[in-house]
C-alpha cells in the first residue's frame, strides 16, 4: 500500500521557516493505530490525514503522540496542497472536523482560514505554572490553553521553561504573548504533554490570541509573529465567534509512504 506524503512549511514564504507538516491524501480511512504510527513516524507536530467526501474533505490531525481537535498550521498545508498540487482551479475549499466546518480560500499570495473564535476567561491557574515558567507574567486566563500575558516581547522570547513542569499541567498547552515591536502581538506555544515541547508556529493558538489582542488593543485586522527558533507571520481578523487566520505556505517535498 503507498500513500503519497507531502511536506509543506506553513506561515511562511520561504523554506526552512515556518511550521512544517504533513499532508497525507488518502481514498479512505485506514485503522486509528497506522495513522497514529504514521504520525510518530513522520515526527512533525501534526500530520494531517484527509479523505474525499463529495466536494468536500474529513481531515484529521495527528501530532507524534495523540491527535488533536484543532490545528491551523496543518489546515493551511493541506489547504495549500489541494489548491497546489491536487485541484488547482479551487479558490475554495471545505473540511469537515472535530471543531465542525473549517473553510479555507485563496486570498491573493495567502491562504485565510476560518476558524472558532475561542475567547480566554480569568481564572485561579495551577499552582506550579509560574514555576512551569519560571517567570512571573502580568496576567493568565484560559479557554482550552493557558493564555499567559507578559509585558514585552523579550520576555516571550527568552523564556525557558521547564517542559517537565508545564507537562504536568492542567491545560492542553500553555501559550506565551506579549504586545509586538514591528507586528501587534507575539506568541510561543508549549505542548509536552502531546510530544510538542514547542510548536514553531500554532493556528490553533491564533483562535484564543486574536479574541483577547482585538479586545485590548481595541482593533479587528491583526499582524502577528510567534517567536520561535523557525519563526513565523500570521494575518488574522476578529470575526466575533469565529476569526479569520491566514497565511503563505511552501511545498518542501513530495513522495510516498509504504505500508505492508
Amino acid at each position: 500500500m503507498k500513500i503519497p506524503i507531502y511536506q509543506v512549511d506553513a506561515f511562511t514564504s520561504r523554506l526552512f521557516a515556518g511550521n512544517p507538516a504533513a499532508v497525507c491524501p488518502l481514498e479512505e480511512w485506514p485503522d486509528e493505530a497506522t495513522l497514529q504510527a504514521i504520525a510518530a513516524e513522520n515526527n512533525l507536530s501534526e500530520t494531517a490525514f484527509f479523505v474525499p467526501q463529495g466536494d468536500r474533505f474529513h481531515l484529521r490531525w495527528f501530532t507524534p503522540a495523540a491527535e488533536v481537535d484543532l490545528c491551523g498550521h496543518a489546515t493551511l498545508a493541506t489547504a495549500f496542497v489541494i489548491f497546489n498540487h491536487l485541484t488547482p482551479g479551487l479558490d475554495s475549499v471545505a473540511f469537515d472536523t472535530q471543531s465542525g466546518e473549517l473553510v479555507v480560500r485563496r486570498q491573493g499570495d495567502l491562504l485565510a482560514m476560518d476558524f472558532p473564535a475561542r475567547p480566554p476567561q480569568p481564572l485561579t491557574p495551577h499552582e506550579r505554572l509560574v514555576d512551569a515558567l519560571g517567570t512571573q507574567p502580568e496576567q493568565v486566563l484560559a479557554s482550552r490553553d493557558y493564555l499567559v500575558v507578559y509585558r514585552d516581547p523579550e520576555q516571550v522570547r527568552t523564556l525557558q521553561p521547564n517542559m517537565d513542569l508545564v507537562a504536568g499541567l492542567d491545560r492542553f498547552a500553555v501559550i506565551v504573548t506579549a504586545p509586538g515591536a514591528d507586528c501587534d502581538f507575539v506568541s510561543r506555544f508549549f505542548a509536552p504533554a502531546v510530544g510538542i515541547d514547542e510548536d514553531p508556529v500554532t493556528g490553533s493558538a491564533h483562535c484564543t490570541l486574536v479574541p483577547y489582542w482585538s479586545k485590548r488593543l481595541r482593533k479587528t485586522r491583526l499582524h502577528a509573529r510567534q517567536i520561535s527558533a523557525r519563526g513565523g507571520e500570521l494575518f488574522c481578523e476578529d470575526q466575533g465567534e469565529r476569526v479569520r487566520i491566514a497565511g503563505r505556505a511552501v511545498l518542501y517535498l513530495k513522495g510516498e509512504i509504504y505500508l505492508p
